[in-house]
């Protein structure tokens, strides 16, 4: 796609999406964040399923130095545009359609942690470590944290945006960071099985599904809405062509028409 981005769509839909600094590991820069807001953009409108990974032995390192020290120099305005720049591209990915699944190959820091949080499915190597570094720099992790406190709860933000410490990866799944640590060389074929247990459902119930779950953890305390808008939801997709092919292929014993293709 770009120098900084790889994006590759298959003809299943599956599109991999790969962070391409890896002489910086994979660091954000004002560049990168533009290119991933475009990228997420294109495959909101063409893709089943997202992958997005890093290349070389990184996911993330998060802000790159350089560009930091650029922001360092500039106006409290500028560094708020810039920081809203930044916030829009993780809300695109966080509230994209389509199933996505963050492909960790290596460490993640600060904004990488949060690039992961904004994803639904996180699988990451054994030997990947995790930092929500930014106190360590003077700074804290603002702009991700809409993303981050939602995923790993109250309890372990306190801990971990406070202290800025690593964590293995055995933590990362403890307290709710990513899904599931595999070995090294077993990455792929994990994502590949995860793929298979995706494409088997039907993509528009899958972002009513992403759609759902905001409305219920946005709506927690009033269930008037809630009743409503989940009511009006299961309805409007028993009726709707895909909950029409998904009952009749059930009921028929054959495989929906999605999975035909």
């Amino acid at each position: 796609m770009t120098d900084l981005l790889n994006l590759t769509i298959d003809k299943r839909g599956v599109a991999t999406l790969t962070l391409n600094r890896p002489e910086v590991h994979n660091a954000f820069n004002a560049e990168l964040i533009a290119q991933l807001t475009g990228a997420f953009d294109k495959v909101a409108e063409q893709a089943r399923i997202l992958i997005l990974t890093g290349a070389g032995h990184s996911f993330s390192a998060g802000a790159d130095l350089n560009w930091m020290r650029d922001m360092a120099d500039g106006s409290e305005a500028d560094n708020r545009a810039d920081a809203r720049r930044l916030a829009a591209m993780l809300r695109r990915l966080d509230q994209l359609p389509c199933p996505t699944i963050a492909r960790i190959n290596g460490h993640a820091f600060g904004g990488g942690v949060g690039l992961i949080a904004c994803c639904d499915i996180a699988v990451a190597l054994e030997t990947a470590s995790f930092g929500l570094t930014e106190v360590r720099l003077g700074l804290a992790p603002a702009t991700i944290s809409p993303f981050v406190v939602p995923k790993i709860g109250v309890k372990h933000a306190r801990r971990f945006m406070l202290t800025g410490e690593r964590m293995d990866a055995a933590t990362a799944v403890r307290i709710g960071l990513i899904t599931d640590r595999v070995p090294h060389g077993q990455l792929d074929s994990h994502i590949h099985d995860i793929l298979d247990l995706l494409l088997a459902g039907g993509p528009h119930a899958q972002a009513h599904v992403k759609e759902l779950i905001r409305l219920v953890t946005t709506h927690a305390d009033d269930s008037e809405v809630l009743d409503r808008q989940t009511s009006e939801m299961i309805a409007a997709l028993r009726v709707s062509r895909e909950g029409q092919e998904g009952l009749g292929a059930f009921l028929e014993k054959r495989k929906p028409a999605w999975l035909e293709k």
